[in-house]
């Protein structure tokens, strides 16, 4: 059963941790005029999903279901709560719906976002940082501007069955899982972003996978992102591919 946290102001962190990938699964309800969910969860998980959103607010009350890029965590139950929130729009970048949805077979409202857009639900306001690359080409990324939060999807990641709020230094386990699951292709586009995070200089960062980061424990993960190796080195999830991967199979197949 998924874990209801508010962390602030009107933000609730919904959890689940998935043993077999050692990481906690977040969605972020944010409550408001225009309530807003911000991940889905895979399409398997909604109605574990939908019953947490359920302890904060009635699922059918949800206006906005949005999107950091199109992964199944991400957004593997978007039909279904669009479809049983009437009045309910899905937000992502502009990318995502040129690369994705313009091919997918989603039916409902879509809005595109741009770097630096809006979005007022009521008391809170979204402001959406195209983020490409970190991890995939249509990334986003947004900032919560009254609590001065950021929804950094799969950055800022901490393996294990974290709490709701994290006041410790987890980066070396967070370098070690990008190490190992190969999700960035190069560091550059990462630091690129983490520069312009750090300048933006948030109050709570909440992570996809593990716990929010607290203002007074960022720096460090700040400071490992820019100075470590973590990109991709030939292991994804933890399996080596050989050097002549392309050319081991073709001559396995001959």
């Amino acid at each position: 059963m998924a874990r209801v946290d508010e962390i602030v102001g009107g933000i609730y962190r919904i959890s689940a941790f998935v043993p077999e990938y050692g990481i906690t699964f977040n969605q972020f309800l944010i409550d408001d005029d225009e309530p807003a969910l911000i991940h889905t969860g895979i399409f398997q998980a909604y109605e574990e999903v939908r019953a947490a959103v359920g302890q904060v607010l009635d699922p059918a009350r949800l206006r906005h279901v949005v999107l950091g890029h199109f992964e199944a965590d991400e957004c593997g139950g978007m039909q279904r709560f669009v479809d049983e929130a009437p009045g309910c729009t899905l937000v992502g970048s502009n990318l995502s719906a040129g690369l994705n949805l313009s091919a997918w077979d989603y039916r409902g409202p879509y809005a595109g976002m741009s770097d630096g857009e809006t979005l007022e639900l009521g008391r809170h306001t979204l402001r959406f940082l195209e983020t490409p690359h970190v991890h995939h080409w249509d990334s986003m990324m947004i900032v919560e501007e009254s609590t001065r939060s950021l929804f950094p999807a799969d950055l800022f990641i901490q393996p294990g069955d974290q709490p709701a709020i994290i006041r410790e230094d987890l980066t070396d386990e967070m370098i070690g899982l990008y190490r190992g699951a190969g999700i960035f292709a190069h560091e550059a586009p990462v630091r690129r972003v983490v520069e312009r995070v750090a300048r933006l200089d948030p109050e709570w960062i909440h992570a996809m996978h593990g716990g929010s980061v607290t203002r007074e424990v960022s720096g460090r993960y700040y400071d490992a992102l820019r100075e470590r190796e973590l990109a991709y080195d030939g292991v994804l999830l933890g399996r080596k591919l050989p050097e002549d991967a392309w050319d081991a199979h073709a001559y396995a197949a001959s």
